[in-house]
């Protein structure tokens, strides 16, 4: 037998449970991860007229060659730059993380062509190609990522707009570390 006490207590646990719970709100209909969707108002025109990154010897992020670990991973970042190729999902990421720092300092920028790798060196340079259309595009590796279903790099917006997968979120590509 419950007492009166006891029943009121219940419900107004359950009423601060829900109230807590409908204070955060979920976008269920967003299809991007963590609603990390695209900057409106930026055009294939616009991403086409950007000039690619030129390779050029950059003395190497020291902080960005330490080995690391995420979700339980294990990473040993490349400490110089030597010939490297990789092919694998890509995907890019966009407003969630526009204006906030990476993991060598620089505010990311979503409408630059750069991108993270988990292990090749800070910052360097590669050429990224989808292997779905053959579109490719030189970008400056200036941060870590991705980790998450075996992506092997994150480009920005603008470069998986230039490769032709922002639509789609994630696309086959290949990695070649440009050696300046």
């Amino acid at each position: 037998m419950t007492t009166p006490f006891l029943r009121y207590s219940c419900v107004a646990a359950m009423a601060a449970l829900l109230a807590a719970c409908s204070s955060t709100p979920v976008n269920k209909s967003s299809k991007y991860y963590l609603d990390d969707g695209p900057m409106k108002g930026i055009t294939q025109e616009m991403v086409d007229t950007l000039p690619e990154p030129v390779p050029r010897r950059e003395p190497l992020h020291k902080g960005a060659a330490r080995p690391y670990e995420v979700l339980g991973r294990k990473y040993m970042p490349m400490t110089r730059l030597e010939p490297f190729r990789q092919r694998g999902l890509g995907s890019w990421y966009g407003t969630r993380y526009h204006g906030k720092k990476g993991s060598i300092g620089e505010p990311y920028d979503m409408l630059q062509l750069t991108a993270a790798h988990p292990i090749l060196p800070l910052p360097s340079y590669a050429r990224v190609t989808n292997l779905e259309n053959g579109k490719s595009v030189v970008v400056r590796l200036n941060d870590r990522g991705p980790f998450l279903h075996d992506r092997i790099i994150d480009l920005s917006y603008a470069a998986a707009m230039r490769l032709g997968y922002a639509k789609r979120g994630s696309a086959k590509l290949e990695v070649e570390l440009l050696l300046p």
